[in-house]
């Protein structure tokens, strides 16, 4: 451990190994000594749960893919704590891998998140279009009672609570949105129906904060301050969500700039909240972002995987255009995948919950991109 991460954290004995080597967590199998288990549960679908080991039965209408076994092994073997999942569902290209056959994405987005919810692997997933409009509650109880209990939500604010600018429909900003970060429609318009609906499902409420104009970077302390306001006039989400966590996601690097970070951090401490983790081309690579999560141990990780960097920072249509229909990875990222999986079994080895979403623009194919990073925590555990 070099001297830098020495100092900051000597105060904090537990940091001493949450960004070197993991520690040693309790012994749990892994996705290999399940192989054998699950096959025997092929053999004797009635002795195991349906989650993990049934296979789908052949019936009409939207079915689940049927899963090998070293696949729902590998789901059986990840931590409990650990939820990975992926930015939406209602991608046809996933067909082979999610869906048994083929569906429109009108189908999918109506009758996917329940076969969704039963891959052995995806115990989350980012609720995006909440960033466009506002939900109501019935629509994230609707979501809430298509899933297992154990499955939990990542949800994004709504834009008219997280963009600083208000837009034209070409997204160009064309005034200052006198609604930014306000407590109040906050409370209105997003964590109040989100907790209502979600219940106990509610993973992580995410405010993804757009860029910045330039005017408000140069004042960013007043920005900080505007955001720890907000989020100290939001509610506890224990009892309803007791794994419920608010996370700020932001797409300036300059938050994480030397004299900004530690307002930055006092303002989600403070707020009750903690800081999603962005991968995303705008913002430095993982390894910089973790010196703020180092600042807010102990607590939960979320992450939110959106865009390979090779398409630079404004890529999205470029990313959909060369990666559409989603059915394979392009660039695979095995260095980050390693970094990840290294930084959420520390994480999870702590008792700490995990949240990871993964968009199909981070790698070209979100499932299999999460495949691999459960691959890859799995292989961090101890032998049974």
């Amino acid at each position: 451990m070099n001297k830098e991460i020495s100092e900051d954290v000597q105060d904090e004995p537990v940091q001493d190994d949450l960004f070197g080597a993991p520690p040693t967590p309790p012994s749990r199998p892994t996705a290999k000594s399940l192989v054998s288990a699950a096959d025997e549960a092929d053999a004797n679908p009635d002795s195991v749960d349906d989650k993990t080991s049934s296979k789908p039965s052949r019936r009409a209408g939207l079915q689940p893919f049927d899963w090998k076994p070293e696949l729902r092994a590998l789901g059986a073997a990840l931590p409990p704590n650990v939820r990975l999942g992926t930015s939406s569902w209602s991608y046809p290209g996933w067909t082979g891998l999610v869906w048994e056959s083929s569906a429109s994405e009108q189908t999918l987005s109506r009758k996917g998140l329940p076969v969704y919810s039963q891959h052995p692997l995806l115990r989350t997933v980012s609720i995006d279009r909440s960033f466009y409009r506002p939900l109501t509650a019935s629509d994230y109880a609707r979501y809430a009672a298509q899933v297992p209990p154990e499955f939990r939500f990542m949800v994004k604010a709504p834009s008219l609570i997280t963009d600083a600018l208000v837009r034209s429909d070409d997204g160009r900003g064309k005034e200052p949105n006198p609604a930014f970060l306000s407590p109040e429609l906050a409370l209105q318009e997003f964590v109040a129906p989100a907790l209502e609906g979600l219940g106990r499902t509610l993973g992580a409420l995410v405010f993804q904060l757009s860029p910045l104009p330039w005017n408000m970077l140069e004042r960013l302390p007043e920005t900080i301050e505007r955001l720890g306001r907000m989020l100290s006039a939001l509610p506890t989400l224990a009892p309803l969500a007791p794994d419920g966590v608010i996370a700020v996601e932001v797409r300036d690097p300059q938050w994480l700039a030397p004299d900004m970070l530690p307002l930055f951090a006092s303002a989600l401490r403070e707020g009750h909240a903690t800081y999603c983790v962005g991968l995303h081309a705008k913002m430095p690579p993982l390894s910089e972002q973790l010196k703020l999560l180092r600042k807010l141990w102990p607590g939960p990780l979320v992450c939110r995987w959106n865009l390979h960097p090779i398409h630079g920072p404004y890529g999205y249509a470029d990313a959909e255009k060369l990666y559409s229909p989603y059915d394979r990875i392009h660039h695979p990222e095995p260095e980050l995948h390693a970094e990840l999986a290294r930084l959420i079994q520390t994480f999870a080895s702590h008792g700490q919950n995990v949240y990871v979403a993964i968009s199909n623009h981070a790698e070209g194919c979100a499932p299999l991109s999460v495949q691999s990073l459960a691959t890859r925590i799995d292989a961090l555990q101890p032998p049974r």
